[in-house]
């Protein structure tokens, strides 16, 4: 078939199967990866997607022709493969999945040794070309040999090094896994935990019976919510189909925006590692510099995207880092993302304060109220933004461009930024305690936008 460069992203590889990713690719890829990063040992697994054993096999084929060794960990979560990667002391892992993309979609993920990431600057340019191509040079002698691994005791056990189970009071949880790969952890870990755990969409179903699972759209929290609301629960969590990103909902069954959980979590990291370091995005960045600030730490801001925040938090050595979009990243977890981590975070700091998770959030929530991530699909991404820059510049106290427009005025601020993959604009909004004034202000940019 041929071989397209549609599926290579800036981070990862996402696309159609299999107009856009198909078997032979996922081969080219497995030699090319090989070939580049002179790998011995990787980590290959799969989410639920139907299309990922055959695109595991054909990857599986291409790695152990050019010589590679392969562990095979089954239909997992991307942050397994990290974990497995790192624990194992592996050379890389390649994690087959298209989280929240439609059905018809699959991709890879993939990390060198430590599970550090690759992307369009570290070296994933290189093995597109080489795939395109089609050209090889390493060959093994002796091809790789596959084995088998379940590293899910190890990654549970790991899990709980994150809390202290003694401190856990018996909360009633709902867990929504959207029949993705998270629910295969709820049943791994719940022998440890006192929690009551109310599943629902709980078994992995690669055709989706229930939609994608993909929580940050509205239309996906209702399940959630409506459970929490009938059952009496204390929380709702749900997941993206990989698992990657974890999305909480209080006792009334509100939606928790993911933005204040990065200060939320970051203070809990802060009492533990006095004057530690806290890597935040800058799509929303008040709530999360006050917190930080108030309680001893460092916020230091960084550019969005997975692969620049895993760098900087190492440069940094810092313990958390955290974005809007429910991404949350961990020194003790090799810096990577995990969408298990931060509800067991949450779970014990409710434990221990004996406070609803709506008391815990109302506070900041009121402090500094937010539009949520808007998309507007603009044609052409580059006028949109200079009619944004000819109109706030001139008045405002600070402008960055860091990750896209940022724009800091005295009581709100906002930050504009183009999509990598999409002729889409994303808008953040947010105020110092005035819901009115970030309603206005953001329906003022959306209309600028679409003008």
């Amino acid at each position: 078939m041929k071989i397209l460069r549609n599926a290579f992203k800036a981070y990862d590889i996402r696309g159609k199967v299999p107009e856009e990713l198909n078997e032979e690719m996922a081969y080219r890829l497995g030699r090319a990866y090989v070939d580049i990063f002179k790998a011995k040992q990787v980590a290959v697994g799969h989410d639920i997607r139907l299309s990922g054993p055959a695109l595991r096999d054909a990857l599986v084929t291409g790695l152990t022709e050019a010589g590679c060794n392969v562990i095979d960990i089954g239909m997992c979560g991307t942050e397994q493969i990290y974990f497995a990667t790192a624990h194992l002391k592996l050379d890389g892992g390649i994690m087959i999945t298209a989280s929240h993309n439609p059905q018809e979609y699959n991709g890879m993920k993939l990390v060198r040794s430590e599970a550090k990431p690759i992307s369009s600057d570290s070296g994933l340019k290189d093995l597109e070309e080489a795939v395109i191509n089609g050209e090889f040079t390493t060959r093994g002698s002796i091809p790789g040999q596959v084995s088998y691994y379940d590293i899910m005791p190890e990654y549970i056990e790991h899990l709980l090094t994150f809390i202290d189970i003694n401190t856990l009071r018996p909360l009633k949880v709902v867990v929504n896994a959207g029949n993705g790969g998270a629910g295969k952890v709820i049943d791994a870990i719940v022998e440890y935990l006192p929690f009551e755990f109310i599943k629902i969409n709980h078994n992995p179903d690669g055709s989706f019976p229930n939609g994608i699972p993909n929580p940050l759209l509205v239309e996906n929290r209702e399940a959630t919510s409506k459970v929490v609301k009938e059952t009496g629960a204390d929380i709702g969590i749900a997941w993206d189909g990989d698992f990657d990103r974890c999305f909480l909902f209080d006792e009334n069954g509100d939606f928790i925006e993911g933005y204040y959980l990065v200060g939320f979590l970051a203070t809990a990291f802060i009492r533990r590692n006095p004057g530690a370091r806290i890597i935040h995005d800058p799509r929303l960045t008040w709530n999360t510099i006050e917190l930080v600030t108030q309680a001893g730490g460092v916020p230091i801001q960084n550019k969005t995207g997975h692969a620049f925040m895993k760098e900087r938090m190492r440069q940094e050595g810092a313990v958390y880092g955290g974005e809007m979009s429910a991404h949350h990243y961990f020194k003790d977890f090799a810096y990577c993302d995990s969408g298990m981590i931060p509800w067991l975070l949450v779970l014990e700091i409710m434990s221990l304060e004996g406070k609803a998770l709506s008391v815990l959030m109302k506070e900041r929530t009121a402090c500094f109220p937010v539009s949520g991530e808007i998309n507007s699909h603009v044609e052409d991404q580059v006028a949109a933004i200079k009619r944004i820059e000819d109109i706030y510049i001139p008045s405002a106290v600070s402008v960055e461009y860091i990750d896209g427009l940022s724009v800091e005025f005295e009581n709100w601020r906002f930050n504009v930024r183009m999509s990598n993959t999409e002729p889409v604009l994303r808008l953040n909004v947010e105020s110092r305690c005035d819901v009115e004034l970030m309603k206005q202000k953001t329906n003022e940019l959306l209309k600028l936008i679409n003008s």
